[in-house]
């Protein structure tokens, strides 16, 4: 895991010098692995394993006595060095936006004299959190280190909060798992003075009564094309880097070949390659990095890349057949000749909820985690730095929302599309004939629905959430459930009435408590796509494989932007993405597409979760026979084991629910048990973070 950590106090020194050898004043401490990037009074440490192009400085000259002013900017960049000098200079006058405008993931931490700005993203995958400390304030870009830092205990009102309602971020605030350490929102940048702080926006909020007005679907689209294609194009010119050294090659394996040895030492491939699941978002991916032109991996590649050709992998899973069309369409694209295919097989060895025991401790919980033995085997065979399709849903889909949207804007004609999708895909029968107008009605209601009334409404429901009845959603209703300013998330019938109960409270305070309110259908596209970031930091963590970068270039602030200039009305239509990524790459050069390309890669991964948990059933009882969940006071073991029986059997409950519970459960049990701590010095904290290594007993969830 990498991150960076730093803080601002009023103390002109904290030791510091002492800890990279030039002096100790008894209060020395740093973080363990980490090298100082900028020292007192204000230091900056960047920790775990970065190459060293991830790391980059600019230092703008001052006079002698003038406030130093100076930037860094950790991850994947594409400014060059000058860009960066010009975004410190134009931060240096307020104008923090031009720090987020470069291609890439990253995250940028400006210094100019005592104030120190720390940006985060507009998706949430490079988040940044802070907690007071020291009379100052402490901030990184992993909570962990900092709840290692002040000692903190567990916010079991926060973990309940994540467990009722995920995608909603008036629920969950600014909080995290750790009591005292606080995360910004999206799209926010962090600023710290001499230890006080403040939060504030760089992206500009659309109004609630008036639209803002939309480009051309024409131009927006290429708007999207450019900036997926410099997205891409940054990691294809960024310095290559060969897998560590590892344990030699035990030569040759009946039945396994190089590539195949090679991931089974846990080695990457060196080079450039990407996943190509027969999705359009990752074969979006995969052919516009191996067609780029100018670039390696092309006919036109020059350098020492020249011929180099990128490393496609398709899964496969054994254990069903609702994928084979998938698989079709992959191979398919695979005969292009600028990609070398590679087929990873795997059966129940590979199945959801698989080697729940083996799994290193993230940062936060997340439903991921559960999946985690799955994609490592995945990741195990790709490249040195490889390309995922992650957030490409949210970031391009139309939430159901978005409808309420179009009735505030009386875009009326603009619904018959999809309210006619959606009445399809409930397949002919009676109930399929009220769809359109069932689903209007909803819109129209939630584009009535005021901000504090929708709020409301969703805290009175929520202490009934335990008392749904089971079943699975259709689409439509689906959709109808989401046509809401929040909804109880799908673990929340399985949560206490008491711990549903203070969620309710953090809704009903959130609806009396002022902000800037969005459009209802905004408002809930950004809280998904934040969820999803989240996920996908978390599995990044949970399925990391040493020396390799996972690169999700839908989650970049430039590709974000271009899609939120999307009209809404070609958002809402069906097949809005894949006709949007078809015409991504035919303004790249790339018209010759399989047949059924952009069709929904989602078949099966019911009935496989399903046969995943059947088949890990033992061990999810055993870990819910005496789960630290219910110490917290959050669920009662026995109605969770009565649940994964049931679900196992094939009665009609929500698995992503269990998901949640289990990916909770096992996080809270591997950070119960670590040891060690993220901090060495004399001034170390003693304890880590959960002091005393138990889960607190639950008084209230407040806080």
């Amino acid at each position: 895991m990498r991150w960076l950590v730093g803080w601002s106090s009023i103390a002109a020194s904290f030791g510091t010098a002492g800890a990279v050898g030039g002096g100790d004043d008894g209060r020395t401490m740093h973080p363990v692995g980490s090298q100082l990037l900028w020292g007192d009074p204000d230091p900056l440490w960047a920790v775990g394993d970065w190459r060293p192009d991830e790391i980059r400085t600019v230092r703008v000259d001052t006079t002698e006595g003038a406030p130093t002013v100076r930037l860094a900017v950790l991850g994947c960049c594409g400014a060059t060095d000058e860009q960066l000098r010009v975004g410190l200079l134009a931060a240096r006058g307020g104008a923090l936006r031009h720090l987020t405008a470069w291609t890439g993931s990253y995250t940028a931490v400006v210094q100019i004299g005592r104030r120190i700005t720390v940006v985060g993203d507009l998706a949430g995958a490079r988040p940044v959190f802070y907690t007071p400390w020291a009379g100052g304030t402490a901030y990184a870009t992993a909570a962990l280190p900092l709840a290692d830092l002040i000692e903190a205990q567990l916010d079991i009102g926060h973990l309940a909060a994540l467990l009722a309602c995920p995608e909603t971020p008036e629920a969950l605030r600014d909080g995290t798992p750790y009591a005292g350490v606080k995360r910004i929102p999206p799209g926010h940048a962090l600023i710290l003075r001499e230890g006080s702080r403040e939060i504030t926006g760089y992206e500009a909020v659309a109004s609630l009564a008036v639209a803002a007005p939309e480009l051309d679907p024409v131009s927006a689209v290429e708007g999207v094309r450019d900036a997926l294609v410099e997205a891409v194009r940054a990691r294809l010119l960024a310095p290559r880097h060969a897998p560590e050294t590892l344990p030699p090659d035990p030569g040759p394996v009946p039945g396994m070949g190089p590539a195949e040895r090679r991931a089974a030492r846990g080695a990457p491939v060196p080079g450039i390659g990407a996943d190509l699941s027969g999705g359009s978002a990752s074969a979006t991916l995969a052919l516009l990095a191996a067609g780029l032109p100018g670039l390696p991996g092309t006919i036109l590649g020059h350098g020492t890349g020249a011929g180099e050709r990128l490393l496609a992998v398709t899964f496969n899973d054994l254990t069903t057949r609702a994928h084979e069309a998938e698989l079709e369409r992959a191979r398919a694209i695979a005969a292009n000749p600028r990609l070398h295919h590679v087929v990873v097989a795997a059966g129940e060895e590979a199945l959801p909820y698989a080697e729940l025991g083996a799994g290193a401790l993230t940062d936060e919980p997340a439903p991921s985690l559960v999946l985690a033995e799955r994609h490592r085997r995945r990741l195990s065979a790709g490249s040195a730095d490889h390309f995922v399709g992650a957030g490409a849903r949210q970031v391009l889909d139309a939430h159901p929302a978005r409808l309420a949207d179009l009735l505030m804007d009386r875009r009326r004609r603009h619904l018959l599309r999809p309210v006619a999708a959606l009445a399809k895909a409930e397949g002919p029968s009676a109930h399929s004939l009220f769809v359109p107008l069932t689903v209007y009605r909803a819109a129209r209601r939630l584009a009535r629905t005021s901000y504090r009334t929708g709020l409301e409404a969703a805290a009175g429901r929520l202490p009934d959430a335990n008392r749904l009845a089971p079943g699975l959603d259709t689409p439509a209703d689906a959709s109808l459930a989401a046509l809401a300013w929040s909804r109880p998330g799908p673990a929340a019938r399985w949560l206490t009435g008491e711990a549903l109960a203070e969620v309710s409270v953090r809704l009903q305070e959130a609806a009396i408590r002022p902000s800037s309110v969005q459009r209802p259908g905004e408002a809930r596209a950004r809280a998904a796509l934040a969820r999803s970031a989240a996920d996908h930091r978390v599995l990044e963590q949970a399925a990391e494989i040493r020396s390799q970068r996972l690169h999700a270039p839908f989650l970049d602030n430039q590709v974000v932007r271009a899609a939120r200039a999307l009209p809404e009305s070609l958002r809402v239509q069906p097949g809005a993405r894949a006709a949007i990524l078809r015409r991504v790459l035919a303004g790249a050069g790339i018209h010759e597409l399989p047949p059924g390309w952009g069709a929904p890669s989602q078949a099966g991964s019911t009935e496989v979760t399903r046969t995943g948990l059947r088949t890990a059933l033992p061990e999810l009882i055993a870990l819910f026979d005496a789960p630290l969940l219910a110490d917290a006071g959050l669920v009662e073991a026995r109605v969770v084991r009565k649940a994964l029986r049931a679900a196992s059997e094939g009665e009609p409950l929500p698995l992503d629910g269990l998901a949640d519970l289990a990916s909770t459960e096992l996080w809270l049990r591997r950070l119960v048990s670590r040891r060690g701590t993220c901090w060495t010095g004399t001034a170390a904290p003693r304890q880590r973070a959960v002091a005393g290594g138990v889960v607190p007993a639950r008084r209230s969830l407040q806080g």
